[in-house]
Parts: C-alpha cells; structure tokens; sequence
C-alpha cells in the first residue's frame, strides 16, 4: 500500500509531469530491485546457516546411531553368553534326566527277572 500512496501523492505534486513520473516509478523499481537484492542474498545466508546447522546435526545423530549400535551389540552378545549358559544346563539336566530314567528302568527289569 505504501508504495501505491506514494505514487498517488507523486500524480497530485507534480501536475502530471509525464517524465518526473516516470522518473519516480523507475527509482522505486531500482529501490526494489535493490531491497530484493539484499533479501535474497540475506535468505541465501541463511539457507546456508541451516544447511550448516543441519550438516553439524547428522554428523551428531551419526554419533548417537553408532553409539546405540555399539551398545546394541554388546548386549546381544551377552544375550548369546546367556542363551548358550542356559543351553548348557539343560543338556546337563536332561542328561542327568535321562540317566535317572535309565537307571530306574534297569531297576524295574531286574526286579521283573
């Protein structure tokens, strides 16, 4: 609206003065041309700031993944010590299972015999 205002206000000060308009449109334009200049450069600054920020922060989350599947494999190996520890003494309880059953079929045969 400002700029709209400002070129109404131009019409009425300068009597219709075709060139002094034409003059005032064109050093606005330039103005313009100037502002978005300094805009887009501000925005080309700040684009680059956040690729920065978000560069910086994958090579953080990269980190903390790494660190999560350092910790992940410590713990599954110790899940294997674990399972493998259980494995072992269920082979010696079934072991020691089927020894009793062995032994008491023995017994029960020499007893019928």
């Amino acid at each position: 609206m400002g700029f709209a205002l400002k070129l109404y206000e131009a019409f009425e000060d300068l009597g219709k003065d075709k060139a002094a308009i034409a003059e005032y449109v064109e050093s606005r334009r330039a103005a313009t041309s100037e502002e978005l200049k300094e805009t887009e450069l501000k925005l080309r600054a700040q684009i680059e700031e956040t690729r920065k920020e978000l560069r910086e922060a994958e090579l953080r989350l990269q980190g903390e993944i790494e660190t999560v599947r350092l910790e992940l494999r410590k713990e599954i190996e110790g899940l294997r010590v674990e399972v493998a520890r259980v494995k072992a003494d269920l082979v010696k309880w079934m072991f020691l299972f089927w020894i009793g059953q062995i032994l008491a079929l023995v017994g029960i045969l020499k007893w019928m015999f």
